[in-house]
């Protein structure tokens, strides 16, 4: 396995990361904290919904990698 290889933060998945979900949450995190989950296309809308349920999604973006 490639440890400089982006895969999917979903458990279980092992696909390629094309998404980069940046989220915090505001109460542990300052406002402009980022953190990063990365996603595949199959986990983008899920991991997004699970993060946007909480308030801690901030932004959505291609991941460069």
């Amino acid at each position: 396995m490639d440890p400089d290889r982006a895969i999917c933060s979903a458990k279980g998945c092992q696909a390629d990361a094309v998404w980069d979900l940046q989220w915090n949450n505001p109460k542990i995190h300052t406002p402009e904290r980022r953190k990063s989950w990365l996603a595949c296309e199959e986990h983008r809308v899920s991991l997004s919904d699970f993060l946007g349920a909480r308030g801690f999604l901030k932004d959505v973006v291609a991941h460069e990698g």
